[in-house]
């Protein structure tokens, strides 16, 4: 986790050194970009619920799931989040929200009717890990430069063109901005995938920490995954703009790349947990 993101500070701190050198202006698409992450990352939490269908329940709408939530953050040191339900037989959770004192853990009604206590407490432990490892706010701060150079390969012919010198007029350095940034987007996309697959993997080992078992998160992702095969495509298809969120994501069709995935398989997490069991006996 750590290599990946000293990478992508590099290939940023390359990405600017670049900018600079061919006189781009970058002040104007830093404050446009940084408005717009700003704002993504202040509502967050509401955006994701709202796209999502999630809606925030009381103790006495969910006493059972708001126990389980208030035992777990007892365990692991955080303030008690928001909770909500999605009404969706999809069985899966997610996360959300700036920090610790600003955040939501949400369940699906499938998650709930299909998984045993203990296993939803697992999954409920691995959300509460994100919450924990402040992963919202590490995600947003890592796309910021990405974000950045889909912009500036979107509107290099502009920018290119800004302010005076050689170098930015002719049509070849407006080209190699355009080259160097489309460049930049895909490494850092690549890298930003496998931060997120990282960052999985340590919301795993949160889990297992928090529960003590590891066997019974490995047990709940065998489950949700055998279940969201069974899911119709469609139906799988309609959430997969919130696959990021999702302990498991909801992938339609046939396997994808692990390369672009933001989650590793569950082959791989199970084998991760299986491995935290045997150490823990």
């Amino acid at each position: 986790m750590i290599f990946t993101m000293f990478l992508l500070a590099a290939v940023y701190l390359f990405f600017l050194a670049f900018l600079s050198y061919y006189g781009t202006p970058p002040i104007f698409m830093l404050l446009f970009v940084g408005s717009f992450m700003a704002i993504q990352y202040f509502y967050s939490d509401k955006l994701v619920l709202m796209s999502s269908g999630a809606r925030v329940v009381s103790e006495s709408e969910a006493p059972q799931l708001h126990g389980m939530i208030t035992r777990l953050c007892a365990i692991a040191d955080l303030p008690k989040p928001q909770v909500a339900i999605v009404r969706s037989q999809i069985p899966n959770a997610f996360a959300t929200g700036r920090n610790r004192n600003k955040a939501v853990v949400a369940v699906t009604t499938g998650i709930m009717d299909k998984l045993s206590p203990a296993e939803l407490e697992a999954v409920l432990a691995h959300e509460l890990s994100h919450i924990k490892n402040r992963d919202m706010a590490v995600m947003t701060i890592a796309s910021f430069i990405s974000t950045l150079a889909f912009y500036f390969m979107r509107y290099s012919i502009y920018f290119g063109g800004m302010g005076g010198g050689d170098r930015r007029r002719d049509g070849g350095g407006i080209i190699l901005i355009w080259l160097v940034s489309i460049a930049v987007w895909i490494v850092s996309f690549l890298l930003i995938r496998a931060l997120s697959r990282y960052r999985e993997y340590a919301a795993d080992r949160g889990s297992a920490i928090i529960t003590g078992q590891p066997s019974v998160l490995a047990s709940a992702l065998m489950k949700i995954s055998g279940i969201m095969e069974r899911i119709p495509s469609q139906d799988l298809r309609s959430v997969e703009g919130m696959n990021a969120f999702f302990t498991v994501p909801a992938i339609s069709g046939s396997s994808i790349m692990d390369i672009f995935s933001t989650h590793p398989s569950v082959e791989k997490r199970i084998a991760r947990l299986e491995k935290m069991q045997q150490k823990m006996i």
